[in-house]
């Protein structure tokens, strides 16, 4: 019962950070402003982690490494916690045991990451329904673009309605389903 207790609380400090990391990766890499409520708690939340690895660690065609690399070692070590306490490691030798444990922190950064799309998507659905001139509409707007407007471009409006973000979430629930 300590196990699953200490297992949860570290999956929901690594997710909550990483999720943090890779939204802060991402407004980078979309050019998306910090100056919103968002960027500052990103920033300030993960600036302790981010700032010192800038120095040891440059970006690589101006993709910020140092957000990202965190985020994936955090996912590689909730699944070396899960392994070590559910027991399964005694089964793998350590030689081929890190190999499946280092695409599992791949797999689990991919995964959070389409999360994070998907939560997006929502997000702006629901800006754009409720409050269009919220200040987080064009942050939001900024992250989900380049997933958009592929979309957009071949499918049209119907009427009014735009449904390149229910299309882009369906999208994103299949690529989920392949990892």
């Amino acid at each position: 019962m300590a196990a699953q207790a200490v297992l949860f609380l570290l999956q929901v400090v690594t997710g909550f950070l990483s999720l943090a990391l890779l939204l802060r990766f991402y407004m980078q890499a979309f050019r998306v402003s910090f100056n919103n409520q968002v960027g500052t708690f990103v920033v300030d939340l993960t600036n302790w982690l981010v700032k010192p690895l800038r120095k040891a660690l440059p970006g690589l065609w101006g993709l910020d490494l140092a957000s990202l690399l965190p985020a994936y070692l955090l996912q590689v070590v909730l699944a070396v916690a899960v392994v070590s306490l559910h027991g399964g490691s005694e089964a793998w030798s350590p030689l081929s045991l890190w190999p499946v444990l280092l695409w599992q922190g791949v797999l689990a950064t991919l995964r959070m990451s389409i999360y994070l799309l998907i939560a997006a998507l929502v997000v702006q659905a629901v800006l754009s329904w409720v409050s269009p001139y919220s200040p987080l509409t064009q942050p939001v707007g900024q992250l989900t673009r380049p997933f958009l407007s592929p979309i957009q471009r071949l499918v049209p409006r119907i009427g009014a309605v735009d449904l390149s973000p229910f299309i882009a979430i369906v999208l994103a629930q299949l690529v989920l389903m392949f990892l």
